[in-house]
């Protein structure tokens, strides 16, 4: 029988009703999970196998507050069903959530042009390790910004590692790399070398992508965390245990600072200086090394006297991990890495600390960047005479804390007959110094190449760096590193000539800028169009400092790797906290839901 016109426009009708209904739903669910998102909460304990069937998850109490409330739609679905959706069909939820933020970012790091590429420490999530990528970028209102893109799965073997994380940063995330002009990676440990080979694949197909130091990491424990030598690797871990050691209770850093009292006790202000420093986490510090020659007695002793527990103050625990701190300490391995590191970083921890400083201390440090090659060159070539006396340091500082003197126990038990005989000074030369010496050297060009060391100098277009060099010419060879970049190269000459004469002299009273946030600041740089496109691309470049108002997602993504308990961590959920203040628009959101998973929006 032919359905009459009325007939076909009731059915019409009813679909699109029908058809709203399931976006209206999608919508309730959506806006309860990132509400969820940008508070931090978990829906459900990630690594359960059941879903929450008892109404107890906090996504199933919320989608009840809301029927409770009176969303109709959703109360009529959940009593058809009896739940809203399953614990797959809210992972891919949340998938889409991930997927809408990262495309939101992908457009504004779009809109501003040049970025840097940046990655941290190696996240466990889901008995999986993941790589986290940060995006750093000058915004329209020139102001630094740094955005969470998301985990890269790290997986795989190492060979095809690169090509696959490559393949997803431009492909399935929409970076155009042909944009990126800087990367820089924190990770340390036993999966560097991935990061690394990731690091020269990128590099190697995107030239421009110039590798550098981050400035959330000191350059000399970078340095030292990316050395797979045992010794090396035993102090960097011991450092870590030792920060999280003393981490957990105030009581434990009053006992060190009782034992530093102890070795200093006619040295009152070099005591108070040291308890000073190690209420900091120093093994963090650009020192840190030397810092830790001078408390390596009292922190053996204050490990020690936990350990014996005499007065049954510490848990079976904490006993144990002072255990575990004190049988690093008493390694002779331990004492000579440390020694070698104390004394080879000494060449580079100015310079560190100059190159993470101010817009002059920057410009200071790129031009002493030689100086610097140059001292740990002359430590290569002497080094017989170098070694010998940090064999003496480490030996004497090991009788002082009556640690024998031998190669490692490792080495001898796997080539007992090759290094049987071989004295300690000889293997810690060849297998230690000349090593840790030549990987330095390396790092150091490696990480600041001639267009890093450039890009570093181009800081003297910021004010205050002019007026204090008002003596020099411009560094125009140092600026023609962007000459690709700006916008006319025809007026660059010029118009530098005439940046250089407006902050060359200062009248009285008159402060001038003096950083590349203030410059970039300035009302009258955009009158300057090759400088401004200069100082922005200065301004993306991963050694430099942010301002704590443009450092938000790095804080951020801290206090949730530090905060969230480790079966609670999800990827999607990081990507959502960490980028609160992206708007959601949820009609969007469905859309994309509905088009990636149309067989299961159906079924919801």
């Amino acid at each position: 029988m032919k359905k009459s016109q009325e007939d076909t426009v009731k059915e019409d009708v009813q679909t699109l009703s029908e058809e709203d209904e399931n976006k209206e739903f999608l919508k309730s669910l959506f806006e309860v999970l990132l509400l969820l998102g940008e508070q931090s909460i978990p829906p459900i304990t990630y690594g359960d196998s059941k879903w929450d069937t008892q109404g107890l998850g906090n996504f199933q109490a919320l989608l009840e507050y809301r029927m409770n409330c009176g969303d109709g739609n959703l109360k009529k679905r959940y009593e058809v069903n009896k739940q809203c959706c399953s614990s797959a069909q809210l992972i891919h939820l949340l998938e889409v959530c991930e997927k809408f933020i990262r495309s939101k970012l992908v457009e504004e790091v779009k809109h501003n042009g040049f970025f840097s590429l940046l990655t941290d420490d190696l996240v466990k999530i889901s008995e999986e390790w993941y790589l986290p990528v940060f995006i750093r970028f000058v915004d329209q209102s020139n102001c630094q910004r740094e955005r969470f893109f998301g985990f890269l799965n790290l997986e795989e073997d190492e060979d095809v590692l690169a090509e696959k994380l490559l393949s997803e940063i431009t492909e399935s995330w929409g970076l155009d790399m042909e944009q990126c002009r800087g990367q820089a990676h924190s990770c340390s440990g036993t999966r560097f070398s991935k990061v690394k080979t990731f690091a020269a694949a990128l590099l190697k197909r995107y030239p421009m992508a110039v590798l550098t130091l981050r400035s959330t990491r000191t350059l000399n424990i970078v340095l030292a965390g990316g050395m797979a030598l045992s010794g090396v690797q035993l102090v960097m871990s011991t450092f870590m245990k030792i920060e999280s050691f003393f981490s957990q209770s105030p009581f434990l850093q009053l006992e060190l600072e009782h034992a530093i009292s102890i070795f200093y006790p006619n040295k009152e202000e070099k005591a108070n200086k040291l308890k000073e420093i190690c209420r900091t986490n120093w093994t963090r510090r650009h020192d840190a090394f030397n810092v830790a020659m001078e408390v390596l007695e009292a922190l053996l002793l204050c490990v020690d006297s936990v350990h014996d527990n005499e007065d049954m103050r510490w848990t079976d625990q904490v006993t144990h991990n002072a255990l575990e701190i004190s049988k690093a300490l008493t390694d002779f391995e331990f004492i000579m890495a440390l020694v070698v590191l104390k004394n080879v970083t000494a060449l580079t921890q100015a310079f560190g600390q100059n190159v993470q400083g101010k817009a002059t201390d920057i410009h200071f440090a790129a031009a002493s960047l030689k100086a610097v090659l140059h001292s740990l060159k002359e430590v290569s070539e002497n080094i017989d005479v170098y070694h010998e006396f940090w064999n003496d340091e480490a030996v004497n500082l090991a009788a002082a804390m009556e640690i024998p003197v031998k190669v490692p126990r490792s080495i001898l038990r796997k080539h007992q007959s090759e290094y049987r005989n071989i004295r300690p000074e000889h293997y810690y030369k060849n297998h230690l110094s000349v090593l840790v010496v030549d990987y330095i050297i390396k790092e150091l060009n490696e990480l600041f190449c001639e267009e890093h060391v450039k890009t570093l100098r181009c800081l003297t277009l910021v004010p205050t760096v002019i007026e204090q060099n008002k003596s020099t010419e411009p560094e125009e060879d140092s600026i023609q590193v962007f000459k690709n970049d700006i916008p006319t190269v025809a007026t660059l000459s010029a118009e530098l000539h005439c940046w250089w004469v407006k902050w060359s002299k200062k009248g009285k009273g008159e402060t001038f800028p003096s950083s590349l946030h203030e410059t970039l600041q300035l009302p009258d740089v955009k009158f300057f169009p090759n400088m401004l496109a200069i100082l922005r691309l200065i301004g993306i470049m991963p050694t430099l400092s942010l301002e704590d108002s443009c450092n938000v997602a790095y804080k951020r993504f801290k206090m949730y790797i530090e905060d969230i308990p480790l079966k609670f961590k999800s990827k999607s959920l990081a990507v959502i906290n960490l980028n609160y203040d992206v708007g959601c628009d949820l009609d969007s959101v469905v859309e994309m839901y509905m088009k990636t998973n149309p067989e299961e929006a159906e079924e919801l």
